[in-house]
């Protein structure tokens, strides 16, 4: 009774219109104020102590290093390195641009920073060189979701500070799934391309490639530098979010040129802007999952799943119609920060590997960014494109399905997950 109270007080009072961090707080202080006994002193204190996480530090850091790179000329190398690799091939600049997403994904650890630097750029491209309009608004929008999955990711490191899991094993286990997935949308991409016969580039000389290198290797860096970092015990995730972002500012304004010193106080307004946001989101967020489990809602789920009988297999399943509903409606860092602690638990006690499920959920976001109504990639990517999106939602649609199907895959294979961390002795 107190599970279905309080997610009938948040649904109620997300249908008004209200943002999803400030309902989740008034469902949490109306709840306690009515319903329990808990001090209401407790709710300040968790305040504090709920986002007191060292890991949670790394969030605005890998923000502002993506800022940083987004402005400063990164994804315009990465677009020209990818075109000079296949550009040639049939729809030759709608694979480099799922490949550039893949790469600045890589290096921003954020899905709509993606769409905007890399989008901008080559979605007007590919206009000028005779591609439809709604076939790259549909390459872009679905590739730019990569952020999400491919380290460093902003939602993987919410996952593990919400589920206290190895946030330096959940980017290992999204390097393989991430680049599964790219080499599908890029599939999804060709066969469409050469059925109807879109444009080719002039294929480029290996001298041209090697320049095109040279030029994005200051960028193409930071991935080496974040992963390779961690894994050598050089720093921790949240002290290589920091250097990632210090490393991102000298590249954009000192090596590259092409941020000027009077510009980045913008730079770093709208990247305390979005921090603000998501550690607002978190720190509600935390309320709610301590609201839970003082009231014993994912003690007793999990009683009742188990006693149920699920097995492993029909949980992941139920636990994917979940969290793509939940995506009709609410953006990834608020499914996550309200399901994580409601599904762990449970996934758990079923025998199903953390890491592992950290990657179903961060799959699950990508396949929400990408749909409506909420889909926070279809309306960047329709600014960009100067399109509805309805149109949008319907050009999207041959990715979107392979997306799904990627998710069936990730889900029943959780060696696709876990292969190079055990590989690497990680786990």
């Amino acid at each position: 009774m107190s599970g279905l109270i309080i997610f009938g007080l948040l649904i109620a009072l997300m249908l008004t219109g209200m943002p999803i961090s400030i309902a989740l707080g008034l469902t949490v202080l109306t709840f306690l104020f009515t319903l329990t006994q808990v001090p209401i002193e407790s709710v300040a204190l968790k305040l504090f102590t709920g986002i007191e996480n060292f890991s949670i530090m790394a969030i605005p850091f890998f923000i502002l290093a993506g800022n940083f790179l987004a402005h400063g000329g990164v994804a315009r190398r990465m677009i020209a390195f990818t075109t000079s690799l296949v550009g040639h091939w049939p729809g030759g600049l709608g694979l480099a641009g799922v490949v550039a997403c893949a790469l600045f994904a890589a290096v921003s650890g954020s899905s709509v920073a993606t769409v905007v630097a890399i989008g901008s750029i080559i979605l007007p491209a590919m206009v000028a060189e005779g591609y439809p309009r709604r076939f790259g608004a549909g390459v872009i929008t679905t590739s730019g979701a990569l952020g999400i999955l491919v380290p460093p990711s902003i939602i993987l490191v919410l996952y593990g500070v919400s589920t206290n899991s190895s946030i330096g094993n959940l980017f290992l286990a999204g390097v393989v799934p991430g680049i599964v997935l790219s080499a599908m949308l890029a599939g999804v991409t060709f066969v469409i391309a050469k059925r109807r016969g879109y444009p080719r580039m002039p294929k480029a000389t290996w001298g041209e490639r090697l320049r095109a290198f040279r030029e994005s290797a200051w960028g193409l860096f930071l991935v080496v530098m974040v992963i390779g970092g961690i894994y050598a015990g050089i720093f921790t995730p949240t002290e290589a979010a920091a250097t990632a972002a210090v490393y991102a500012f000298v590249i954009a304004v000192f090596v590259y040129r092409d941020l000027k010193l009077s510009d980045v106080p913008r730079v770093l307004l709208a990247s305390a802007n979005m921090s603000a946001m998501l550690l607002y989101i978190i720190t509600n967020a935390v309320l709610f999952s301590f609201l839970m489990t003082s009231e014993n809602i994912p003690q007793t789920m999990a009683a009742w799943l188990i006693a149920m009988n699920f097995s492993p297999l029909v949980f992941l399943l139920v636990v994917n119609i979940i969290l793509l509903i939940a995506g009709n409606v609410m953006e990834p860092s608020s499914i996550l920060l309200i399901m994580a602690p409601i599904l762990f638990p449970i996934a758990v006690k079923l025998g199903i590997d953390p890491i592992h499920f950290g990657i179903i959920m961060a799959v699950n976001m990508e396949v929400g960014l990408c749909h409506p109504p909420v889909g926070l990639n279809l309306y960047v990517a329709s600014g960009i494109a100067h399109m509805g999106i309805s149109e949008l939602t319907v050009a999207v649609m041959p990715w979107l399905l392979t997306m799904l199907v990627f998710l069936i895959l990730v889900t029943y294979w959780p060696g696709l997950s876990l292969w190079l961390p055990r590989a690497l002795g990680a786990m």
